[in-house]
């Protein structure tokens, strides 16, 4: 039978070509499709998942880690008494303006802190020594804002809100959702800088819980302690920033879109080239009938063949999307694709090749065994 099935499928080799590559184009769309949507995700929340800080401290009803609102900063002398935690500690995120050499304007998202090493933040370095930040009007900008405010080294000058600003190094991996240059500098400068909004007071409040301590207890009792903030679990706080920029963007249903326009190609291509191809072979298959075969080989056949379009389909469209990834890059976007997601798509593109052969069955499962008899 499984002669039968390649020798049937590869008997007209242009209309395997065209079988596998309708697969291959609806594996890369969903798979490039899937990458993005978890690339995106990856830039609004990265932040947040790399500072360890197991509790997180907001304003009431604040949206995501991008958007915060001022509270007082003296709030974190309640969250240092709670028994459990080991170190607690203002952090500041605002946007300011950097203007740039050619007389243009760009926004960036900026964190500040007083002691950035504790929070290994940033995480990477691509040039510079954090801790310069404490010396004056010096700035950390990640090397990705390349692409919004042009080329800038560590010593270069840049005017800042009104400030001249000199960078002290350059980071590397920090992003934002919205691709806006991810900035950083010392606490108190911040305020200084904002001081309208944050003269006393600060964003966040970032707590480290001592080791082995009931994360859930301390987070409970640091809500009590502040009844008008809002205080999250790293995970849960990261879960609202992309839930944030799901519901609001829509690329929740774009995503969904897309996979389903790409399973709706894989399937009409399959189910169209499997039946023409069923179409032409009907003596064949009336002779596996005639010699004893029953419904469950002819689907057999079938099946066989719609698992080796899966096959071959989904390893080109899985290489077409590696070979994307540099181009993706290229361009500022990231293609990031957990073991998960293969694995998913790869049974589902078994799954919407078998369902597709289906069609197919349908017309040989009552099919007369002396049609191989008639001329």
């Amino acid at each position: 039978m499984v002669d039968l099935a390649l020798r049937m499928l590869l008997h007209d080799r242009l209309r395997f070509a065209i079988t596998v590559s309708g697969v291959a184009f609806a594996v890369n769309l969903i798979l490039a499709q899937v990458g993005l949507f978890f690339g995106l995700l990856h830039n609004s929340s990265v932040i947040v998942r790399r500072i360890p800080a197991e509790i997180w401290v907001t304003s009431r009803n604040t949206p995501n880690v991008d958007f915060a609102q001022a509270f007082p900063e003296a709030y974190v002398n309640r969250v240092r008494s709670v028994p459990g935690v080991a170190r607690a500690d203002n952090l500041i995120v605002t946007f300011l303006n950097i203007h740039l050499p050619n007389g243009a304007t760009e926004g960036t998202v900026t964190y500040a802190l007083e002691d950035f090493a504790a929070w290994n933040l940033p995480w990477k370095l691509e040039s510079g020594d954090i801790r310069d930040l404490r010396r004056g009007n010096y700035l950390f900008t990640d090397a990705s804002a390349v692409r919004r405010i042009g080329a800038f080294q560590s010593g270069d000058y840049r005017e800042v809100s009104g400030v001249r600003m000199r960078y002290a190094g350059r980071s590397e991996g920090a992003t934002s959702f919205t691709t806006t240059p991810v900035s950083f500098m010392d606490y108190r400068l911040a305020q200084r800088m904002n001081s309208n909004l944050l003269e006393g007071n600060t964003t966040y409040i970032l707590v480290k819980t001592e080791p082995g301590a009931d994360v859930a207890r301390i987070q409970a009792e640091i809500q009590s302690r502040l009844p008008h903030n809002d205080v999250y679990t790293r995970e849960a706080w990261a879960k609202r920033s992309d839930d944030y920029w799901i519901k609001n963007t829509g690329i929740g249903l774009n995503a969904y879109l897309t996979v389903f326009l790409g399973v709706l190609v894989g399937v009409v291509i399959v189910a169209q080239t499997l039946y023409t191809s069923t179409m032409e072979h009907l003596k064949e298959f009336g002779t596996v009938k005639a010699i004893g075969g029953s419904n469950a080989d002819i689907y057999w056949i079938l099946g066989r063949q719609a698992a080796v379009a899966a096959a071959i389909g989904f390893a080109i469209g899985a290489l077409l999307t590696i070979a994307m990834k540099p181009g993706v890059t290229a361009i500022g976007l990231k293609l990031i694709l957990p073991p998960a997601a293969w694995v998913v798509v790869g049974l589902g593109t078994f799954v919407m090749c078998i369902l597709s052969a289906g069609i197919s069955f349908r017309k040989v499962a009552n099919i007369d065994p002396g049609l191989v008899f008639r001329s």
